[in-house]
């Protein structure tokens, strides 16, 4: 498998007559962990959204290796672009490994039955999230958490050279956080998330790009980009921000907010 560059150009999302990003630019190198952050609200789910093909750009265009994505067959693009998005349903009657088994729909004909290669690389997936204790467990009736690992085992057993993770460390402990960040990065696949943990994405990513209002604000190495005057600007928060001294990564740390005055207080302030 060979990893993938994603150039995205100028690429204008729509919903109705409402602009979701506009103008956005946006590449990853082959073999890069991209990230993309941004407060709620910011365009990062919308983005991705046009890497998988939901959402149709209005404008610009998100090219795969050179070609244009939406002029791709769907099973060509199956096979290359794997995603874990945030909103995917717990109802399937399906057990953990019949989830995981459908990475492999796309490169398999109708009806193909699992082969002896299937077979290992969807324990492997398993592994790899730690979830092989949970290989005959329903679907449904896994925790938050546990559902997450699960998807993206399955995306991992899909060998894209291209995966695109909305929040994938949602609903994870701090231990499990760690280990699928761990495993994406060292993938050998270009992968593009989405993250609201600046802390994770400073230690994990190459290169960050912030999203606000549908725009990009900033791009560049972590330690380029995670400033306090930045932060105070596109999240409205005031920090400090450090080297670690073991990572060598840029680690922010955020201070109290002001409280906002009460209705109570502020009579309790009042003049007589």
């Amino acid at each position: 498998m060979t990893a993938t560059e994603l150039v995205i150009d100028g690429v204008t999302l729509t919903a109705g007559a409402h602009r979701l990003i506009e103008d956005v630019s946006l590449t990853a190198r082959p073999g890069e962990v991209i990230g993309v952050v941004g407060p709620n609200g910011s365009g990062k789910s919308s983005l991705l959204r046009a890497v998988y093909r939901v959402l149709r750009p209005a404008a610009g265009q998100v090219s795969v290796d050179g070609t244009d994505a939406w002029s791709l067959p769907v099973r060509q693009v199956a096979r290359k672009v794997a995603a874990v998005v945030q909103e995917s349903s717990a109802d399937f009657d399906l057990t953990v490994r019949e989830i995981v088994a459908m990475g492999r729909t796309p490169h398999k004909r109708l009806l193909d039955g699992d082969t002896p290669e299937d077979a290992e690389l969807i324990g492997t997936a398993l592994d790899a999230v730690d979830a092989t204790d949970l290989t005959h467990r329903p679907f449904h009736q896994l925790s938050g958490g546990e559902r997450q690992r699960v998807l993206i085992a399955r995306a991992l057993a899909q060998q894209p050279s291209l995966l695109v993770l909305d929040e994938p460390t949602n609903h994870l402990d701090i231990r499990h956080q760690l280990d699928i960040l761990n495993t994406l990065r060292g993938l050998p696949a270009t992968v593009l998330l989405a993250l609201h943990d600046l802390n994770l994405a400073a230690y994990y990513c190459d290169r960050l790009y912030v999203l606000r209002d549908g725009t990009v604000t900033a791009s560049g190495p972590p330690a380029d980009i995670l400033t306090p005057r930045l932060l105070h600007e596109v999240y409205g928060v005031t920090s400090e921000v450090t080297i670690h001294p073991r990572t060598g990564a840029p680690h922010v740390t955020f201070l109290p907010r002001e409280p906002h005055p009460t209705a109570s207080t502020k009579s309790d302030h009042a003049s007589p």
